[in-house]
């Protein structure tokens, strides 16, 4: 078993350049802090990490695991063609709101609907990276680029404030073939917060999961069950 560190700084030093300009739509802060980069590390991964570096699952603090993470990492073996990330649905109507103008003006839209027809966007508290697709995925590298990231926000309307997942979720919304969704039992989330929010009427529809819970991830400071 190999242990690689990877320092912050340095780390930071390479993303900077590759995700400022989304910064600005995707940051909580005003304005692009170099700090900030980090929140965009997933996005970039495959740009940053050494060439025999092929796939990365990359997981937040705040999980529980039910069962052997090696069990995901064959996962990557169900990505369809040209799918080049792994990543489960947003259990929260929280794009269901960030999308409101851009809903308002397409009354038929499926952006920020819930599943199972619905695109609720994306939770990136687990994400599998198949690093060697994304560096050959000619579509995903166009999709950083600042002029087409700016073209994306302004036809969503989009500003949000979760980093990386905001990216994932607006190219999602535009793309979807890029990603391979990740059951809900993958990243079973257990934040409440938009229940309470003015979304009380829909909000089961979104965080509703069916079957055994492979993975708890108790996001917004939300206690996770005890065995």
């Amino acid at each position: 078993c190999q242990v690689i560190v990877h320092d912050v700084n340095e780390l930071t030093e390479k993303l900077f350049p590759i995700v400022e300009a989304m910064q600005k739509h995707f940051s909580a802060g005003s304005g692009t802090y170099y700090s900030d980069s980090i929140f965009f590390l997933s996005v970039a991964m495959h740009r940053i990490m050494p060439q025999e570096i092929t796939r990365i699952i990359q997981v937040d603090l705040d999980l529980k695991y039910k069962t052997n993470i090696r069990d995901l990492f064959d996962e990557f073996d169900n990505f369809p063609e040209g799918a080049v990330i792994g990543i489960a649905r947003e259990m929260q109507p929280v794009y269901r709101h960030t999308f409101w103008q851009y809903r308002r003006e397409n009354p038929q839209t499926k952006v920020g609907e819930p599943p199972p027809d619905g695109l609720p966007g994306f939770n990136s508290g687990v994400l599998l990276l198949n690093l060697e697709a994304m560096r050959q995925s000619k579509l995903y590298n166009q999709l950083l680029e600042p002029t087409t990231v700016q073209k994306l926000t302004e036809k969503y309307h989009f500003k949000g404030h979760l980093g990386d997942q905001d990216f994932f979720t607006m190219v999602g919304m535009e793309h979807p073939e890029l990603f391979h969704v990740l059951d809900c039992t993958w990243n079973r989330q257990l934040c409440t917060w938009w229940k309470d929010h003015g979304y009380s009427d829909v909000f089961d529809q979104y965080f509703q999961c069916e079957g055994e819970v492979r993975i708890y991830h108790g996001n917004c400071n939300t206690p996770i069950p005890e065995d």
